[in-house]
């Protein structure tokens, strides 16, 4: 029976290569959260779940580089998407898991790795888990093995962008978890000034 994923064989990778279109533009990870910048709080919650992590950053590459951490950009300049931030940490991580999250989910679970990990042990495992709540699919919540990373660069050349379907297509796991506002994303000033730390 293969085991399930240890925290040592898993990366970490924080998608911060997005546009930020519905907050103006600006590179979400680095807006101010409780006197640091969001993806500070992030980190403090992904760090101790995995093995090492990297940063998917396409754009001010200058700044992310402060927080010393290996930065990945897309293939190309064209921001496609969570499946191109994927697509690069599966060619350059040196572990055999990928543990994706977004850069503007501050509360996200701390036992977020060893949950998504349950369901891939075992024959006939699936090589994908993604996380789900009351409020449906969150596939940007992912562990996939590096054995996909020929499907995730067929889904790009074939035009896909979509996370959700790429994880149907495959029969990932999917893995309830019953706090919805641990996934809660910042994606808008509205959604910033609402969830902001009191």
């Amino acid at each position: 029976m293969n085991p399930a994923p240890r925290r040592e064989a898993i990366t970490g990778l924080v998608l911060c290569g997005g546009r930020g279109t519905r907050m103006g533009g600006v590179e979400k990870a680095l807006l101010p959260w409780a006197g640091r910048p969001l993806l500070a709080k992030v980190l403090e919650r992904l760090v101790p779940q995995v093995g090492g992590v990297a940063l998917n950053v396409n754009r001010e590459a200058a700044r992310y580089a402060g927080f010393g951490l290996p930065l990945w950009p897309d293939a190309d300049d064209s921001l496609p998407g969570p499946l191109a931030g994927w697509q690069a940490a599966l060619g350059r991580m040196p572990t055999e898991w990928l543990l994706s999250v977004p850069c503007d989910t501050p509360g996200l679970p701390t036992d977020l790795a060893e949950r998504l990990a349950a369901p891939l042990a075992g024959p006939g495992a699936p090589p994908l888990a993604i996380a789900t709540t009351a409020d449906g699919p969150q596939p940007v919540f992912a562990l996939l093995h590096r054995s996909l990373a020929p499907a995730v660069a067929a889904a790009l050349t074939r035009g896909e962008r979509g996370v959700q379907r790429f994880a149907r297509t495959l029969g990932a796991a999917e893995v309830h978890f019953a706090d919805a506002a641990a996934f809660a994303d910042l994606d808008t000033p509205e959604d910033l000034a609402r969830l902001a730390p009191r």
